[in-house]
């Protein structure tokens, strides 16, 4: 990183609610991308010839645990509570892995593709709203975003649009994403 980022200071009034806005849903989503890897590899790893794709996820959800914990360490420094939903999105995400799980592994992979997609672009809005007055931030948020970007490009090369009924399940999931990203950022 090109500047110190200390993440303990405090930052004023409009700006300093946004940032912990930002904070609170990307928080909020990696948590929910860890409980959806939970919820695919508890189905996939109950299957014996399923083992890689069990194996595959877990590579994926390390990345999203790494996320977590540094947005778990930002909400502590930037003394930003987490958002109040959650329960629910710990619930919803191992829900959703594992009902996307259940359907097989295309479907799992359309369900890493379309939450990466929203994510993906959630991240680079949040860069470069960030790139002036927080350049650390960005950059770490952009780092993230690439994790992101590789995540969906594994998907898709594990047939992610070969899904049946990919294009209604990508938008179901993608428009609950944007949902959830709404919630979380101020509740």
């Amino acid at each position: 990183m090109s500047e110190t980022f200390d993440p303990s200071r405090d930052v004023p009034g409009a700006r300093g609610r946004r940032i912990g806005e930002m904070l609170r849903v990307d928080h909020a989503g990696e948590y929910g991308a860890v409980q959806i890897y939970r919820g695919q590899r508890a189905v996939f790893a109950a299957l014996s010839h399923k083992q890689d794709t069990a194996d595959l996820l877990a590579e994926m959800e390390a990345g999203e645990q790494h996320h977590l914990e540094t947005f778990d360490r930002l909400l502590t420094e930037r003394r930003v509570r987490p958002t109040a939903f959650a329960p629910i999105w710990n619930a919803a995400g191992f829900a959703l892995g594992a009902a996307t799980a259940l359907m097989g592994e295309k479907a799992a992979m359309a369900c890493t593709e379309a939450v990466e997609d929203v994510i993906e672009k959630h991240y680079a809005e949040q860069a470069k709203e960030l790139a002036e007055n927080e350049p650390a931030l960005a950059e770490l948020v952009n780092e993230f975003r690439d994790d992101e970007i590789g995540h969906k490009t594994t998907a898709e090369h594990h047939g992610a649009r070969e899904a049946a009924g990919y294009p209604l399940l990508s938008a179901a999931i993608k428009a609950g994403c944007r949902l959830a990203i709404r919630l979380s950022e101020k509740l």
